[in-house]
């Protein structure tokens, strides 16, 4: 489903990658193992949204291709129902969402950590080495007179 790798095997054409509509729906069909006008039925479910042709013809990624697979598979396999399956979709959605969130935010305080010592590391270079710090004690001395000498 949703950031899981695909693997087509074979290459993809310059600039595509698996993202890239590029599969009509008669041959996403054919891929996918499912009649055309359920890939038709899933995309106005808004289980699967391929990619549209200025014309309006659909063009399913590789992508697309695995998530009707995954569709197929819950349905047929798990016995999930549609509107289940769809909730599972969002919700892995969501889930690859905060994840790179998280990597975003994770990339920032590492960032933050970084200026953070290199600040540190520029005050401490700018102390003037000819001052030595020295240890401020206070000792208290009592001083009681032998009395033997007189």
């Amino acid at each position: 489903m949703a950031g899981r790798p695909t693997d087509p095997g074979f290459g993809f054409p310059p600039g595509a990658n698996e993202d890239t509509p590029m599969f009509v729906i008669s041959v996403a069909a054919q891929l996918s193992g499912l009649h055309a006008q359920t890939l038709r039925s899933y995309d106005r479910l808004g289980l699967v949204s391929p990619g549209r042709t200025p014309a309006g013809g659909r063009r399913y990624s590789l992508r697309d291709i695995a998530l009707l697979r995954e569709v197929q598979r819950l349905s047929q396999e798990e016995g999930v129902n549609l509107a289940g399956i769809k909730r599972i979709i969002d919700l892995e959605n969501e889930v690859d969402a905060l994840r790179a969130k998280v990597q975003e935010l994770a990339e920032e305080v590492a960032a933050a950590h970084a200026a953070a010592e290199q600040a540190a590391a520029a005050v401490h270079a700018s102390y003037r080495r000819d001052l030595v710090p020295i240890r401020q004690e206070t000792a208290l001395v009592v001083w009681k007179p032998d009395r033997k000498r007189r």
